[in-house]
């Protein structure tokens, strides 16, 4: 009985902390309805100007893949990191001089820990590959 209730709780915390992450990422998702992924390719519409419709080119591509790499690096990586570390802290503080549960959380800590450097160096892979195979200007870190 002990297990089933220790593992409902968990699950309902691992819930609630999913929600508090993903949920946001919805309300958010039409904050500008009128911009979208890429800046080109629309057709006309009633919230779109004929004049703001172009064809679109490999610039708009690059659009593209900077904004899904913006998106994967500081909405996702970055807060799941910030909670793995919470929680290994959180482990760590009430370890109660368990050396299990002390090594449990140097675990985490540590695996949070590559996961940043391996994501980091992920974005400076495909930055410096993308900064040479893009046109002039169509490869811009704006906000960073």
């Amino acid at each position: 009985m002990q297990k089933i209730k220790k593992f409902v709780i968990l699950n309902c915390a691992f819930v609630i902390v999913l929600m508090l992450l993903v949920v946001p990422v919805f309300s958010f998702a039409q904050t500008n309805a009128d911009k979208g992924l890429i800046p080109c390719g629309r057709s006309p519409g009633p919230n779109v100007d004929l004049a703001t419709t172009k064809p679109c080119e490999f610039k708009d591509f690059m659009t593209l893949i900077n904004t899904v790499i913006k998106f994967i690096l500081f909405k996702l990586v970055v807060p799941i990191s910030a909670v793995m570390f919470f929680y290994a802290g959180f482990l760590m503080v009430t370890s109660g001089g368990s050396t299990e549960a002390r090594g449990k959380a140097k675990n985490i800590f540590s695996n949070a820990v590559y996961g940043l450097v391996i994501a980091a160096g992920a974005w400076l892979i495909i930055r410096t590959i993308l900064s040479i195979l893009s046109p002039e200007g169509a490869w811009t870190w704006i906000g960073f």
